[in-house]
């Protein structure tokens, strides 16, 4: 059992921080296109697809890295790439036909296009079965109606995975799962959401009034979309987990960093202090464990759903509480104004809240561990 890192993962884990530091920009209230097109052109954008379908061919852990130390220095920017590969692009690669793969999948893994995931709506958050966008067939395809919220990149994605009910009564078994253009006739992208954090990343509502897709763009089986759905949350929870670390890391490394340099001019960190940072450095690699065991499971292909919930909710309410605890380590003058904190507490918060709300992962463990299953 070795809990190290192996030379080629720890000199990839090197490359991309210092990468992270060179060339990556907070994204403020901008979208991020610099920092996409930058990590475009060393092939960060399709790190795991194969290389026959344009990617770098990479295994899971190593995007895992990626997204960890982006997310350290940009947030914002670190969700964008952790949407547009576990939900945007790895559909089309599990589950894509090969015209469907020609069509679009190089351009994604390329960083020339970007992808997105059409999943919730106003009443169908964490119970994702009981979405009502209806798809019905028509001589030209399906024609979908109904709307779609909180997207990641809803306004500036150029491909959708969409998801609609043929027939609601069926409950899961009744729900496709569609690829949809930006420029199809029929959607409408509402203005981005006001959010508490990740400002770079434009989040907003999609909007479906008979938009007519052809059958060539239905991705899989007819019935087979919540599959598909919950089929890629293992891996997206990962890659939120490992955005939550690099926030964490972020909060902590600016802390000790201060501290450190108040005990080189001489002052002194309260016995309170040192023990608030034991804690907090403590449950760090406890994260970082729990998140790089969760994806080394996925990439040997064996069951991780209670790993990647163990590890997105731990490491989401450490990335909560390392940013408030660390700001109580700086004195009152020493982070009035714009300081980082703030900005790692704000755009740490939504991590207990996507991919599966914090007390989704709790079900999610629980029964696991009580060996409880719902149809």
């Amino acid at each position: 059992m070795d809990f190290c890192l192996s030379p080629k993962h720890a000199a990839r884990q090197n490359e991309f921080r210092e990468f992270a530091d060179r060339e990556i920009q907070p994204a403020g209230h901008t979208f991020p296109r610099e920092n996409l097109r930058k990590m475009a052109g060393r092939g960060y954008m399709g790190l795991p697809i194969p290389r026959e379908w344009g990617g770098q061919g990479e295994d899971f852990l190593t995007y895992i890295l990626l997204i960890e130390e982006i997310s350290r220095v940009c947030a914002s920017t670190g969700v964008i790439l952790a949407v547009h590969t576990s939900v945007g692009t790895f559909p089309l690669l599990y589950y894509g036909s090969r015209e469907q793969k020609e069509r679009y999948l190089a351009g994604l893994a390329r960083g020339e296009l970007l992808g997105a995931f059409a999943l919730s709506e106003a009443g169908a958050g964490s119970d994702a079965a009981a979405l009502r966008t209806s798809a019905r067939r028509v001589e030209e395809g399906y024609r979908l109606n109904g709307a779609k919220v909180f997207i990641t990149s809803g306004s500036e994605a150029d491909l959708y995975t969409v998801f609609a009910t043929l027939d609601q009564s069926l409950g899961s078994r009744g729900i496709c799962a569609f690829l949809v253009e930006k420029d199809t006739p029929g959607l409408t992208i509402a203005p981005p959401e006001k959010k508490m954090g990740l400002h770079g990343s434009a989040t907003t509502e999609l909007q479906f009034a008979d938009l007519i897709v052809g059958p060539d763009r239905l991705l899989g089986e007819e019935g087979k979309g919540f599959a598909i759905a919950m089929s890629l949350l293992d891996g997206g929870r990962i890659g939120i987990a490992a955005q939550a670390l690099g926030l964490a890391r972020a909060s902590l490394e600016a802390t000790t960093a201060h501290l450190n340099s108040r005990l080189a001019q001489g002052d002194q960190v309260s016995q309170w202090g040192r023990f608030t940072l034991a804690d907090l450095h403590t449950r760090l690699e406890a994260a970082r464990l729990l998140t790089y065991r969760a994806a080394l499971l996925k990439e040997k292909g064996q069951p991780c759903s209670r790993e990647a919930a163990m590890a997105k909710c731990f490491a989401a309410d450490l990335a909560v509480e390392a940013a408030t605890r660390c700001i109580d380590l700086w004195r009152p003058e020493e982070y009035a104004g714009e300081h980082p904190l703030y900005r790692y507490f704000c755009d740490a918060k939504v991590t207990q809240i996507y991919e599966g709300t914090n007390q989704i992962q709790r079900l999610v463990i629980s029964r696991a561990i009580l060996k409880t299953f719902h149809k």
